[in-house]
This record gives C-alpha cells, sequence and structure tokens, in this order.
C-alpha cells in the first residue's frame, strides 16, 4: 500500500513539473516574439525618413492667411437633344462644371433654438 501511495505522489508531482515546464517555454516564446517586435519595428523605422526640420515647416503666405470664401454654387444645365447623350458628348466631358449663383440668405438656428433636438425650452416631464 505504501508503495502505491507513493508512486501516486511521484505521478503528481510529475505532472506538476510537465507543467511548470510548459509556462516557463511559453513565456520563453512571448519574451522572444516581443523581442522580435521591437527589432523589427526599429529595422523600418531607420528607413524612414527623418522628419523635417524647422526650416523645411510650411510657411504662412506673405499675403497672410487664407480665408474662406462662401458663395453659392449652381450647376450648368444639361443641353437638350432628342437622343440621349452620353458622358463624353457633354461639355467637359461629364464633369459637371458650375458657376457662381446669386447670393442667397443661408437658414440659420432661430435664437433660443437647442438646433436639431427639441424647442429649447423647459423640458416636459
Amino acid at each position: 500500500m505504501n508503495q502505491a501511495v507513493n508512486t501516486e505522489w511521484m505521478n503528481m508531482a510529475a505532472g506538476r513539473g510537465a507543467l511548470a515546464v510548459g509556462v516557463i517555454v511559453a513565456g520563453v516564446v512571448v519574451v522572444a516574439v516581443l523581442i522580435g517586435a521591437f527589432w523589427l519595428g526599429a529595422r523600418v523605422r531607420r528607413r524612414e525618413s527623418p522628419p523635417p526640420t524647422p526650416e523645411e515647416q510650411p510657411r504662412l503666405p506673405e499675403s497672410g492667411p487664407v480665408r474662406e470664401v462662401r458663395e453659392n454654387r449652381e450647376p450648368d444645365e444639361v443641353p437638350r437633344s432628342e437622343t440621349r447623350l452620353t458622358p463624353h458628348e457633354l461639355p467637359n466631358h461629364g464633369n459637371s462644371p458650375t458657376r457662381t449663383g446669386p447670393p442667397r440668405e443661408r437658414p440659420r438656428w432661430n435664437e433660443g433654438g437647442s438646433g436639431s433636438f427639441g424647442s429649447g425650452g423647459p423640458g416636459r416631464g
């Protein structure tokens, strides 16, 4: 009986030892993958061009900052024809040109309004 108990303990110890070896091997593999990824990233970074120097940075134009231009654009009319027109028969090869349209008042939010949600008034319970 003592021999059977001793064999059982040895089998359990051997199983735990194999588990420990497996965990250690997995840890070494993870560390190797991380080191390889770091090495590969450093190698790729060395091949990239360096960041621009302050002299190479974009400069503001001498005329000052560029301002936003607001204008209404209207499409040119498609020429009338008795047959169907294909894109290559249209002016500018089917790229619809536009022209400046008359100025119009753009819709704005009403004072006291909340925009797209509700009326902006007090909440209703």
